[in-house]
């Protein structure tokens, strides 16, 4: 059987990606931060299928025992999926700080680091696959959202050397850009009044935000068998917003 980790499970794009992992016949342990209740209920709906494992991201020691816990619990690990992220404002490059930006890294590149660091030896004698959940942002910039775009535009270039530096081993790296969604931080957004939902739909060709289950799709697509010969590319689920 398959084991994936996915990171961020409790958040609405990461627990649709448990959720889409766990219906095609993966184990899915995810991480989760701060909301037990959520944790629980994910672990009750998947009936087993599915189990919460408690990591803060920026804790590079924590990341070692969370995998090693989900290694020794279900007896290896063949995919990694990373759908964590902070809620990150929407500023303009000159009004961010040094630290600000310096924080914004270390909470989203640097996180996803820290839990490739000990993964990757796993996915490689696996043969696995690493998928990024990121934003469309990389593929067409989007005004106020440097914050965002740029540890993920990090993110983005240790997938791409992933892909070539792995290849060899038959590992695979690919990203998932996701552009609005009708939830999440996307949601959040909205209610701060950054811009209005007529605005933002009427930039999509769609004319539509797109859902969580939307972009799990996406991810659960580049993890399988089916995206064998995929690997160092972005997909966009962004409804055209890119093109």
């Amino acid at each position: 059987m398959s084991v994936a980790l996915v990171t961020g499970g409790t958040g609405a794009i990461g627990s649709a990606v448990v959720r889409s992992l766990v219906s095609r016949g993966s184990h899915v342990a995810f991480t989760w931060r701060s909301d037990a209740a959520k944790a629980a209920a994910l672990e009750a709906e998947l009936g087993g299928q599915a189990t919460g494992v408690r990591l803060d991201l920026t804790d590079p020691a924590a990341a070692v025992s969370a995998v090693a816990h989900v290694v020794e619990a279900h007896g290896g690990l063949d995919t990694l999926v990373y759908a964590s992220g902070p809620f990150v404002p929407f500023k303009y490059v000159s009004q961010t700080s040094a630290r600000e930006f310096a924080d914004f890294l270390a909470r989203d590149a640097g996180a996803f680091f820290n839990v490739l660091e000990p993964a990757l030896p796993h996915i490689r004698e696996a043969k696995g696959s690493i998928v990024a959940v990121a934003t469309t942002a990389l593929s067409r910039v989007i005004v106020r959202d440097g914050l965002s775009a740029a540890p993920k535009g990090a993110i983005e270039g240790i997938l791409r050397t992933l892909a070539v530096e792995e290849g060899r081993f038959g590992v695979r790296a690919n990203l998932v850009g996701v552009g609005m969604t009708s939830v999440g931080m996307a949601t959040e957004l909205l209610e701060s009044g950054a811009f209005t939902e007529q605005q933002a739909v009427s930039g999509i060709p769609l004319r539509r935000f797109a859902t969580a289950e939307d972009v799990a799709e996406a991810v659960a697509f580049l993890a399988s068998a089916k995206a064998g010969f995929i690997s160092g590319q972005t997909l966009n689920v962004d409804g055209g917003y890119s093109a």
